[in-house]
């Protein structure tokens, strides 16, 4: 039947390569640098990957240095005649996102759990206990040259967040296969070999995903990209009267139906009234001193926020915003306050001009 390349538990063997970080023989060494090195054009996007299925960066991490390790492992039974190196990879990390997500809850947003709140000043509610939903950082995917498959993929649009949130309503089988069919264009037998079922069932499946998605209403700036100097102009704008505390400049940049969401805070909001009020409530509790950086995530422009500390000039991280915008306005803000997402960043405490 060929290489065992699906991930599943009994993939790995007695007697094969168990020391992927520790010391063996000359040709040992070889063979692992010849994996290495055939292996890690393939990290970037398998990361991508990784992170449709779980919505979570630093799990998507674990979950990637799961599958080469389980490719080392199986690395000298890996038959080329089967199956390229990629379409290898992504059989094993698919499958380990599978077992990943086994009875877990699915990560969200403040939108996808609870209802919109009308009242600006009403009481901050931490949503404590729940897996939040996290912003892709654009470096883990950018900078792909033409022609390669992770640029491809990300060039698709796969990875803007209201996507990723709406994909984790899917049950995780027909995740994977939305994922595999629409994002990668697999063939249907070859999704149903990697997940070990029928081509029937992957139809099925990827009707019912692609169903799914259709019911939650995305909007056309969701799901595309607009030109990126397009959508940077308007958030630099949104950054000139937020540093300015221009409540005016700042309501202005918005449509009439914008979104505004903090995880962890569950609050969240609809519309520019409510949304420039619960900015004037910030800038009353926290002052009017801030410094935002430009970054993005998700494809989608973001600014890391600093805001000055109330007992010196030092000014410390605060949030990371990311915004859908089209050439004229912000529909949808997510401002993330999580440390997770501060560390996959890389964004540091105090701003450093």
């Amino acid at each position: 039947m060929g290489t065992r390349d699906d991930g599943h538990d009994d993939f790995e063997g007695h007697g094969h390569r168990d020391d992927f970080d520790g010391h063996g023989d000359r040709e040992d060494r070889e063979g692992r640098e010849d994996f290495e090195r055939r292996t890690a054009p393939h990290r970037r996007e398998l990361l991508a990957h990784c992170y449709r299925m779980l919505g979570s960066v630093h799990e998507a991490e674990d979950l990637v240095q799961e599958t080469m390790l389980r490719a080392w492992l199986a690395y000298g039974r890996y038959d080329a005649d089967r199956a390229s190196l990629r379409t290898w990879l992504y059989r094993i990390a698919t499958n380990r996102c599978l077992t990943a997500l086994r009875g877990r809850a699915r990560r969200a947003l403040p939108s996808g759990l609870v209802g919109a709140l009308e009242d600006p000043g009403a009481p901050m509610t931490l949503g404590a206990e729940v897996p939040w939903l996290e912003p892709f950082p654009d470096q883990g995917a950018a900078g792909a040259a033409a022609g390669d498959p992770a640029g491809v993929v990300v060039a698709r649009g796969s990875l803007r967040l209201a996507l990723i949130a709406t994909m984790q309503l899917l049950p995780p089988r027909q995740r994977a296969v939305l994922v595999l069919r629409d994002v990668l264009a697999w063939p249907a037998a070859e999704v149903a070999e990697a997940l070990g079922t029928s081509t029937a069932s992957v139809n099925s499946a990827l009707q019912r995903a692609r169903a799914r998605i259709g019911e939650a209403g995305l909007t056309e700036e969701e799901v595309t990209e607009p030109p990126d100097h397009e959508q940077r102009a308007v958030v630099d704008r949104y950054q000139r009267a937020f540093e300015n505390a221009d409540l005016d400049a700042l309501r202005a940049l918005l449509t009439q139906d914008v979104v505004l969401e903090m995880p962890p805070v569950l609050n969240w909001y609809v519309g520019p009234d409510a949304y420039v009020a619960f900015i004037a409530r910030v800038f009353a509790m926290r002052g009017t001193d801030w410094r935002l950086r430009p970054t993005s995530a998700n494809g989608q422009p973001a600014l890391a926020a600093y805001v000055r500390a109330p007992d010196d000039d030092t000014h410390r991280l605060h949030t990371l915003q990311v915004f859908t915008a089209d050439h004229t306005a912000v529909s949808h803000t997510v401002v993330f306050q999580l440390p997770t997402v501060f560390r996959a960043f890389g964004l540091s405490e105090v701003w450093e001009g």
